[in-house]
């Protein structure tokens, strides 16, 4: 059951991060009555503080090793705290107090996720480049099968009768599923820990681990930028109202669908090679999502197969090629993935930063008329700036020594 409680523990940080980084822009937007430009400041103000504490939390991790179990409580429970405050905010509510929310789960998601990743070694049967890419795995379609989950279960209860959109009834669902999922993944945490040297970025660079950590943050923004914008992207730019739950479920199924064939081709052909043939993937969805038109259900329910496909590659392969090089360099990994989190967190907040007053300014409202000018910026946000960012992703990727490698 070690790998199975893998999966469930990164289940439930994946349905926590959904509502954080897709729900959240339009539940304070259109719950609360907060103006984008002011919840892209909110949400680069917490992120700021989470950039800062992710070293922190990863440093925490290798200095007291034994603590494992207790932090691995501490997220959880931070997370089922959270969660029904967040989404049980009424309309009108103070931004310190939703700022205070935002930290509290921001803090709890870090701190699992930076333990679940950091642990690699320990909670692989084997501290070995295949077994770490077959915990990768796991670990990967359990945080795709809770996306999923997130990404229906606000219209599941909107379905089933539950008010404001659904969202206090998801809070709840949220906190109860971390009270849960702690109690069933405890013994994955009395694992005795296997860690490493002290960090440094000379140690870093020499490990090939800097490099990764730049693909990381740069391969980050059109996720980023995309997960901030797909709602709005959807509901607005493609109008088709109700479709944005049913179209999130289809890209992370496809995602999910592809982990495994991901991890087995990494581990016949090296990583290198796979992520050549995922990133184009992405790419191809970029430029379709840019020219369609709307109303166009089928086109963009075939983008979500695509680009969930290369998600799927990013999420397995990048992450395991990362725990590789610190395995093999007998790095402290939970501090190295401390620094992992802060390039995705930085990505995070860059595209919430830049894109949302972006729209505000061009006069976009989400939910009502928008005019021509309002859309194209919306599209070009969505579909054109990540399509320039992962072709230099993929110009990285092409950099990347074969040696760097899971074989």
């Amino acid at each position: 059951m070690q790998y199975p409680r893998v999966s469930l523990y990164a289940l439930m940080l994946a349905a926590a991060g959904i509502p954080l980084y897709i729900h959240l822009p339009r539940f304070a937007a259109v719950n609360l009555g907060i103006g984008l430009g002011v919840i892209g400041t909110v949400l680069l103000l917490v992120r700021l503080i989470d950039l800062v504490q992710d070293p922190l939390i990863g440093w925490a991790i290798d200095r007291w090793p034994g603590g494992q179990i207790v932090f691995a409580a501490i997220a959880a429970l931070g997370l089922a705290v959270g969660f029904p405050l967040l989404f049980g905010l009424p309309q009108g509510a103070s931004i310190a107090l939703l700022v205070s929310i935002l930290v509290l789960l921001f803090s709890a998601y870090s701190l699992g996720t930076i333990l679940l990743y950091g642990r690699s070694a320990t909670l692989a049967k084997r501290a070995t480049p295949k077994e770490l890419m077959t915990l990768a795995a796991y670990r990967e379609g359990g945080q795709l099968a809770g996306v999923v989950i997130a990404a229906a279960a606000p219209a599941l209860f909107v379905a089933a009768g539950a008010g404001a959109q659904g969202y206090p009834a998801f809070g709840l669902f949220l906190g109860m599923l971390a009270v849960v999922t702690l109690a069933s993944t405890l013994p994955i945490w009395r694992r005795t820990p296997i860690t490493g040297q002290g960090l440094s970025f000379a140690g870093l660079g020499q490990a090939g681990a800097l490099r990764l950590l730049a693909l990381a943050l740069v391969n980050s923004l059109p996720v980023a930028i995309t997960s901030t914008l797909f709602l709005f992207f959807v509901e607005d730019r493609l109008q088709l109202p109700g479709k944005a739950g049913p179209l999130l479920i289809l890209f992370f199924l496809s995602a999910g669908a592809s982990v495994p064939l991901w991890a087995g081709l990494s581990n016949r052909i090296g990583p290198k090679q796979t992520l050549m043939i995922a990133m184009p993937l992405a790419i191809i969805g970029f430029i379709g999502a840019a020219l369609l038109e709307p109303g166009n259900l089928a086109g963009f329910a075939a983008i979500c197969l695509t680009s969930g496909a290369a998600l799927g590659a990013d999420m397995v392969v990048l992450p395991a090629m990362f725990s590789v090089v610190l395995t093999r360099a007998g790095l402290n990994a939970a501090a190295a993935f401390g620094i992992w989190s802060f390039a995705g967190k930085l990505a995070l907040a860059l595209a919430a930063f830049f894109t949302l007053p972006l729209l505000e300014r061009s006069g976009f409202t989400p939910g009502q008329s928008n005019s021509i000018h309002a859309l194209n910026t919306l599209n070009l946000a969505y579909a054109v700036l990540p399509c320039i960012l992962k072709l230099g992703a993929f110009g990285m990727v092409l950099t990347l020594p074969t040696k760097v490698s899971a074989q």
